[in-house]
């Protein structure tokens, strides 16, 4: 049965730019954070690294789902690019701690905060992120990637807006403290979103069946089909970040079987999309041993 291993993509100018305009407004928050003696923009620059990181990773699942396997790896390299999200994810639980450690010192002794600073730098954020979100806003509904993109900077961008909303406090209150306490709701922000990804990776990474297909739908539709009288040894796993691959072995009741294959990859890739599929077809009378298959 073929396989489709082509996946789309006409972002990588939405990906460079996105990228780039990104890891140049990290480089200006971690300056202005330290200049400014402010938690919350390094905070805010942590939570915008690691969306870069995620983009990045984004950009490259879709670069290594267009290449084909060779050699001993018959699946190709696209099992990488969960790995790297798990690796992603505990990356980012070490920035968190560093981060908390440092607010944790504020609060208990706060310190002068620049707020004019805070709030023109974060305004700054607030602009770039929008603009990239909105770039990556047509592609959202085709593509998983594309849509975690979109998210990613669409948080980001409210995030930054928060910290607009604490440096304005600070310059009208004089509460200092009020800094490290943004730093602790970023904090949050970060390991909610960075929680998941790390749970949805591992889940993958252990071929679980990914979380927007429920295996018992898709078993009701094979059995519908008219041919299919019986079926066993179902698997559903994710071979990358954006590709999931089914194998079942199915008892027919018909002779046809290029037909019954045809009918049943139109239906997995168009309700599903499952694009890689491979079928053992069975007559009920087989007496093949699938005991321990």
């Amino acid at each position: 049965m073929s396989h489709n291993h082509n996946i789309e993509s006409n972002h990588s100018k939405a990906f460079i730019v996105g990228i780039t305009l990104n890891i140049a407004f990290v480089i200006v928050e971690v300056f202005y954070g330290l200049m400014a003696n402010s938690s919350a923009l390094i905070a805010d620059a942590g939570h915008n690294l690691s969306d870069v990181l995620s983009l990045i990773f984004a950009w490259f699942a879709i670069w290594l789902a267009s290449k084909k396997p060779a050699g001993k790896y018959t699946y190709g390299f696209k099992k990488t690019t969960i790995l790297i999200s798990v690796l992603n994810a505990l990356l980012l639980f070490v920035a968190v701690a560093f981060i908390a450690w440092d607010a944790i010192g504020k609060l208990q002794t706060p310190q002068e905060v620049a707020g004019n600073q805070i709030m023109i730098v974060a305004g700054i954020g607030v602009f770039i992120n929008t603009i990239t979100a909105l770039m990556f806003m047509r592609g959202q509904k085709k593509d998983l990637n594309i849509r975690g993109a979109f998210l990613h900077m669409a948080a980001d961008a409210a995030v930054s807006a928060g910290v607009v909303v604490s440096g304005l406090l600070i310059v009208n209150t004089g509460f200092y403290w009020i800094d490290p306490i943004m730093s602790f709701i970023i904090i949050i922000i970060i390991v909610w979103g960075t929680w998941k990804l790390f749970i949805e990776s591992i889940r993958l990474a252990l071929d679980a069946v990914p979380k927007d297909i429920d295996i018992k739908t898709v078993e009701n539709s094979l059995l519908e089909h008219k041919n299919v009288e019986n079926i066993h040894d179902l698997h559903i796993w994710a071979m990358s970040t954006t590709e999931v691959a089914l194998s079942a072995h199915l008892i027919v009741n018909t002779d046809k079987t290029d037909e019954v294959l045809k009918e049943i990859k139109i239906l997995m890739e168009n309700k599903y999309h499952i694009y890689h599929l491979t079928l053992q077809l069975e007559k009920s009378t087989s007496l093949l041993d699938c005991e321990n298959c």
